[in-house]
């Protein structure tokens, strides 16, 4: 997994600045409890798990020299807590293959990490200076 730090920021009302490396995404909440200016934090999660998804299955295809043409990961919150991933393969595969790429969607690194259960530690920063004033 990544070593970067992942950063989070204050905007106006629930709208968050993300900050990875050199790339900066936007959270929000939907209206009325946000601006609705970029995805939840839940819909941020399900992107990870998607994106994580479509590279584990595409990255076993090229490995193998499989002619896949297209992964598609379609990915929501179902009842019962539970999320539920579509995939999509697109390609002249034969079923054995398509079966060993939909095993490889389970085994993304995020998969693994949302249904092993990873503890979760909170622990105190230093506290932040003062933003200055301008005069």
């Amino acid at each position: 997994m990544t070593t970067r730090i992942v950063s989070v920021t204050e905007g106006r009302r629930l709208t968050r600045a993300v900050t990875i490396g050199t790339h900066t995404l936007t959270a929000d909440e939907p209206e009325p409890l946000g601006a609705d200016t970029g995805p939840t934090p839940g819909e941020l999660l399900l992107a990870a798990l998607g994106s994580c998804t479509s590279m584990a299955v595409r990255a076993l295809a090229d490995r193998r020299g499989w002619r896949l043409d297209r992964v598609d990961v379609a990915v929501r919150f179902g009842t019962e807590g539970r999320v539920v991933k579509s995939i999509g393969l697109a390609g002249d595969l034969e079923p054995d293959q398509r079966r060993q790429l939909l095993a490889a969607a389970g085994r993304c690194p995020v998969h693994r990490m949302l249904g092993g259960g990873v503890p979760v530690v909170t622990v105190p920063a230093p506290p932040a200076e003062p933003e200055e004033s301008v005069a």
